[in-house]
């Protein structure tokens, strides 16, 4: 694959101190890379191909609750990948995406170390036929993420 050219979008007022938010908008990024980068307290700025995204922590550890938390936005990526899969199939197959809907809740592990420990996926398409759910389950089980979840990826963590 190669690379996307970055989709230009209109920054949004930085407050003070968060200069990032401005250069992670206009960065030219790998559509493969994510930055991050510190804005205030527990807040952070995510730039994703010219996207902007903020990350903080509810009030309770220590946030200003602004934001997702990035276990949120884990939970947030498989929900949407998973409909982005329904919605392919259902077009794919002459039905409505009208009222298409996916809840993703997550559960915490009580023990170390800090994860999710279970997740589940709750997908709402009615004009789906009775007879083609078992198709529709099994195209949606291979979303990229729930794909990547099963088999994890090899993770390497470098600091400079």
């Amino acid at each position: 694959m190669t690379p996307r050219e970055p989709i230009t979008h209109p920054s949004p007022t930085p407050a003070p101190g968060s200069e990032p938010l401005a250069r992670l908008t206009s960065d030219h990024r790998d559509w493969r890379a994510v930055t991050v980068e510190h804005l205030d307290g527990e807040r952070y700025a995510v730039g994703v191909r010219g996207h902007l995204l903020l990350v903080d922590q509810p009030l309770a550890d220590g946030g200003s609750d602004t934001a997702p938390t990035p276990t949120e936005l884990l939970a947030a990526a498989l929900a949407s990948c998973v409909a982005f899969y329904a919605g392919r199939f259902l077009d794919r197959h002459g039905f409505s995406r009208r009222g298409l809907r996916v809840v993703t809740s997550f559960t915490m592990a009580e023990d170390r170390p800090a994860r999710i420990a279970a997740l589940a996926v709750t997908v709402t398409a009615p004009s789906l036929p009775e007879e083609r759910r078992s198709a529709f389950l099994a195209v949606i089980r291979h979303c990229t993420v729930h794909n990547t979840l099963h088999q994890e990826p090899q993770v390497d963590i470098d600091v400079r």
